[in-house]
């Protein structure tokens, strides 16, 4: 009797085992990009009702935080709105000897936000590098009325903050730049602030007005549109990235797959952003 007790403790312990051991492998963990976190969300719960098996969990944080969990080990897939620096592939080398995997996943355009009662509608991408530069202050010296301009930004650790100072700022913010934890929170200060501006995501841009924007003095003011974006005249477009840190296998493999299939890339579209293909 005793036997037989031990050999029925023993055999729930493997069936115990192999249940954990199958749930670890169809678990997903995605960090990252604050951008990409509605479009990950979708994604994550489509694929799940698809695959009843899986679960994905997807938090945002920004696309520092995203790369920083990868090359740590605490998440499978970081999501970026920038490219991995040079240090941060250095540092996963470092640790696994290896490269990682880019993949670009999806397209957007790069919004510059202003409330909904500013006279000002165009600006060129020198304005408004110099405007969250800190070198243009006042909104008269843009066309608009006489008072100070407001700004209002993304954190360092967000590829957005990165890829709007790398190409458009091209240099440090201004100090009185204020810095908010997430697009959606940009969005807020600039439709409540009639002398705010900010910039995020194109999908974003809910009860602000896009500012039209404008290669040069001398070219029309583009507006942030599908088809602006996926033809490239808007010109403040970039690609969102997912990173590993090597070939992908198994579940997370079959959830990338699916991702970049007609199917995951028509979700795309539905949540604001722009297919790869």
């Amino acid at each position: 009797m005793k036997t037989t007790k031990i050999k029925l403790v023993a055999v729930l312990l493997v069936v115990m085992a192999i249940g954990f051991s199958f749930t670890a492998l169809n678990k997903i963990t995605v960090k990252g990009s604050d951008t990409m976190v509605i479009l990950s969300q979708k994604w994550a719960e489509v694929y799940m009702q698809k695959h009843p098996g899986t679960t994905i969990q997807v938090t945002g944080g920004g696309s520092g935080v995203g790369i920083a969990a990868l090359i740590n080990g605490s998440t499978d897939i970081a999501n970026s709105s920038r490219p991995m620096k040079s240090s941060e592939v250095e540092k996963l080398k470092a640790r696994y000897s290896t490269l990682g995997v880019e993949i670009p996943c999806a397209k957007d355009g790069l919004s510059v936000y202003l409330n909904k009662a500013n006279g000002v509608s165009e600006l060129t991408i020198k304005q408004i590098g110099q405007i969250f530069a800190g070198k243009i202050t006042n909104w008269k010296e843009v066309g608009g009325i006489d008072a100070n301009i407001r700004l209002y930004g993304r954190e360092s650790s967000s590829g957005t903050f990165a890829f709007f100072k790398d190409n458009v700022v091209k240099t440090d913010y201004s100090p009185s730049c204020q810095t908010l934890p997430g697009t959606a929170a940009i969005v807020n200060a600039v439709k409540k602030d009639k002398l705010g501006i900010g910039y995020g995501g194109a999908a974003y841009a809910e009860g602000v007005k896009d500012c039209k924007v404008k290669k040069d003095d001398k070219s029309p003011g583009i507006a942030p549109t599908a088809e602006t974006i996926k033809n490239k005249t808007y010109p403040i477009t970039r690609y969102l990235y997912m990173y590993l840190k090597s070939r992908p296998t198994g579940e997370t493999k079959a959830f990338i797959d699916w991702i970049l299939s007609a199917e995951g890339q028509k979700i795309i579209t539905s949540v604001g952003y722009f297919p790869v293909k």
